[in-house]
């Protein structure tokens, strides 16, 4: 019961310090310094909104659980000695904001040890609020939680109808080949392909069904972290490559209705096997 308090309250803290950062990216995205990025790495981008968006999330946090670990892409968070431990994801998407192109999310999500307590990711663009928490079905509003309405992964059947997003690996460009051959046997049993450029969001999008499947390389705990959530609490699974549960590890993950994550998993579990050599 303690948990489940625990999480119901993580939730409002979540929504509250999302509608935060929410207001800060929105203010920024037609400020001319919002596109004056630093590379971090190759391909890879910081804005200012980044920063000033997880700070006012790690501030409402902290205010509210002080003694909870924060895991955080900017600034690395607070690492305490804790079995609570918050994954933020300010803005997923960040070249998608960088370029003005419509895609991109807040992503908050808290574990306990290595379960999954509670999940948000919010549509910035279109207003979407995506929550989840363990045990109580997984959700979608226009920012009041009252006019919530329930989300399930799809029962879409037919291969030909299926709908899959993927994400390209842009840090990783030594697995370019294996990807594309990846890519090739995964587009071959589906009607087509997406790729919008913030996983955080493929995964909300699986959740309610609009995706049949998703899956990448190379992706960080806090991409995954708050659609992991929402996928399982929709009915769905998610896991790495082989099935196993060491994707928010490797960043290799497949997710989706039963049906399609088991010909993800199927399809890409030999590409793993090849990197490893096994």
């Amino acid at each position: 019961m303690a948990d489940r308090r625990e999480a119901a309250d993580a939730l409002a803290v979540a929504r509250e310090a999302a509608t935060d950062a929410v207001r800060v990216l929105r203010a920024r995205l037609d400020d001319a310094d919002a596109g004056e990025a630093e590379r971090k790495q190759a391909r890879d981008f910081v804005t200012v909104a980044d920063e000033a968006a997880e700070a006012v999330i790690v501030e409402r946090i902290e205010r509210a659980f002080p003694d909870h670990a924060i895991v955080a892409e900017e600034s690395g968070g607070r690492n305490r000695a804790s079995p609570w431990r918050w994954l933020i994801d300010p803005l997923d998407g960040t070249t998608n904001f960088v370029h003005g192109f419509p895609v991109f999310a807040v992503s908050i999500a808290l574990f306990r040890d290595e379960t999954p307590v509670m999940g948000l990711v919010v549509d910035v663009v279109r207003g979407e609020w995506f929550t989840a928490r363990t045990g109580e079905g997984a959700w979608v509003d226009d920012g009041d939680p009252r006019a919530r309405r329930r989300i399930h992964v799809s029962t879409v059947d037919d291969p030909e109808r299926r709908l899959v997003a993927t994400g390209f690996p842009f840090r990783w460009p030594e697995l370019t080949d294996l990807y594309l051959g990846a890519f090739r046997d995964v587009f071959e049993q589906v009607g087509d392909m997406r790729r919008a450029g913030a996983a955080a969001l493929d995964l909300a999008w699986t959740a309610a069904g609009r995706l049949d499947g998703f899956w990448e390389i190379g992706l960080s705990p806090w991409d995954l972290a708050g659609g992991e959530v929402l996928i399982r609490e929709a009915g769905g699974e998610i896991s790495d490559w082989t099935g196993g549960g060491d994707h928010r590890r490797t960043g290799w993950v497949a997710a989706g209705s039963p049906a399609v994550h088991a010909m993800l998993v199927e399809t890409l579990a030999p590409y793993v096997e090849e990197t490893t050599g096994g």
